[in-house]
């Protein structure tokens, strides 16, 4: 008896590697689930990227000469092509959460709930896959760059997909959080539609937010669209010929670095994913 007791101490150590093993595990399967996805079906990749790419495309291009005020002054093409960046990996960060809870709905999140792993790996993996996808996809908006008068300059664009990385990481972390908490698919999708419009338009990523009211211009400070928008923002800024695209938000009279704001959106992903773990994990 005491042979067996002064054993099992070294009995649990060497479990624990294989444990850790096991859950990263889980997160590649996870992953590879989620990007799977995306190369068995390129043709529902392509029209998620048919919705920015119009956009961009035809009213960016359409209203340059018509609202170049919006833009400070400066190429309206240059201004907007941020916001289509995001609006980008927006879809396919939203379709992360529905999938959430369509599979809660089906049944099938239970049955996936059974693999001897824990519950907020699971969740964890799904983000981080949903977050490759969404940068992967906005990332072929990438190639449309010049439309905007930017270089194709290799470190330019890998800086832009970095920071759709972030934002992806950010928004997809966001809706998780949202998707633990609302069981029904009805009230999922009513949420997103209410939310995530008047975020997109009163992030700057369509006109400046220069001009509004005190009382709805304090709601972009809250925003995180808006971080994300500057963020991209900033890097096209430094590229543009001139570089004369307007500020981002205003704390007080000063104005956040690009170092601030993708701190600012990390901790702030970081914390909806804790938060949608935790809350996941104590779910029945």
């Amino acid at each position: 008896m005491l042979e067996s007791t002064t054993e099992r101490p070294g009995r649990l150590a060497a479990r624990s590697p294989g444990r850790r093993a096991a859950e990263f595990a889980a997160l590649r399967a996870l992953v590879r689930r989620e990007t799977a996805r995306l190369v068995a079906s390129p043709a529902q990749a392509g029209l998620t990227l048919l919705n920015p790419l119009l956009y961009f495309v035809v009213l960016g291009t359409g209203l340059s000469g018509m609202v170049g005020s919006a833009s400070g002054g400066g190429d309206y093409m240059a201004y907007v092509y941020p916001g289509i960046l995001m609006m980008a990996v927006q879809m396919p960060a939203l379709n992360a959460g529905m999938s959430i809870v369509r599979d809660r709905e089906t049944g099938l999140l239970r049955a996936v709930l059974v693999a001897p792993v824990r519950r907020d790996t699971f969740l964890v993996g799904k983000c981080l896959g949903s977050t490759v996808t969404a940068s992967a996809q906005g990332g072929l908006l990438l190639a449309f760059a010049g439309l905007a008068g930017l270089p194709y300059d290799p470190l330019l664009l890998l800086a832009l997909l970095g920071e759709l990385a972030l934002v992806a990481f950010t928004l997809t972390a966001l809706v998780t959080l949202a998707a633990v908490r609302i069981t029904r698919i009805e009230t999922f999708q009513s949420a997103l539609g209410v939310t995530m419009l008047p975020l997109f338009f009163l992030s700057g990523a369509m006109f400046s937010t220069d001009g509004l009211p005190v009382w709805l211009a304090a709601t972009t400070l809250v925003n995180p669209l808006t971080y994300a928008v500057d963020a991209l923002r900033q890097t096209v800024a430094g590229a543009v010929p001139g570089g004369a695209l307007p500020t981002g938000p205003d704390w007080g009279g000063w104005t956040p670095p690009l170092a601030v704001e993708l701190l600012v959106m990390c901790a702030l992903g970081v914390a909806a994913l804790v938060l949608a773990a935790r809350r996941f994990s104590r779910a029945g």
